[in-house]
């Protein structure tokens, strides 16, 4: 499927300040090529009013002998069983979108992410992200998980669980990607949640719905 996005700039300036500032216009990074930036339907979670929810803390103690890990990109320990649980679960899910090479070019090259989580449970990584994160905010971006292995509702788990831990790291913002298909309204469950219309960020998640759902 077509990524949706308006618009689609190279940066040479990756500085933190001028990569947010592109992110508060409603650009991400994407995986295209060193400095692509695509302006999208953007989700943001405003960390200043996020608080769990009912549904939110029954994900939380679900996922309570989960720990996070925050690596660099470039990863100095990749091996291939990871880039193979990337391709499992991006052919099984979404039909192939990533190949173990792909992977493996973005968590071992200088590109344009430079964090990756470790999801792991009694020590051994069960889920990664790949993400981009300043001192003030966070990219949440490409997921994957051991499909057969992991806790049920594994992918909420580590969504919510990045969402809880920022907020206690004193981050003003995390970023989940964008709104464009149906099956993306799980991400409109966290207060504090806005969008870019493309031209500012709203938060009427009622009008968000009506768009998913033509």
């Amino acid at each position: 499927m077509k990524y949706l996005h308006w618009d689609q700039k190279i940066i040479a300036d990756s500085s933190h300040h001028s990569v947010t500032e592109m992110y508060g216009h409603g650009y991400v990074f994407t995986r295209l090529g060193k400095g692509v930036m695509q302006q999208t339907r953007s989700v943001r979670i405003d960390l200043s009013r996020f608080k769990p929810s009912s549904e939110n803390r029954r994900i939380l103690r679900k996922g309570e002998s989960i720990s996070i890990e925050h690596s660099a990109i470039p990863y100095a320990d990749y091996t291939w069983e990871i880039g193979k649980i990337a391709k499992d679960f991006y052919g099984k899910k979404f039909g192939g979108a990533f190949s173990a090479n792909k992977i493996k070019e973005l968590l071992t090259s200088d590109q344009n992410f430079n964090a990756l989580l470790s999801f792991k449970e009694d020590g051994i990584a069960k889920g990664y992200a790949i993400c981009y994160e300043t001192q003030n905010m966070l990219h949440y971006s490409y997921p994957f998980y051991e499909l057969e292995a992991s806790p049920k509702d594994m992918g909420l788990i580590m969504m919510t669980k990045v969402l809880d831990e920022s907020k206690e790291r004193g981050l003003s913002y995390v970023y989940l990607g964008s709104l464009q298909r149906p099956t993306d309204t799980y991400k409109l469950q966290f207060e504090g949640l806005e969008w870019f219309d493309g031209e500012r960020w709203v938060d009427d998640i009622e009008k968000v719905k009506v768009i998913l759902s033509n």
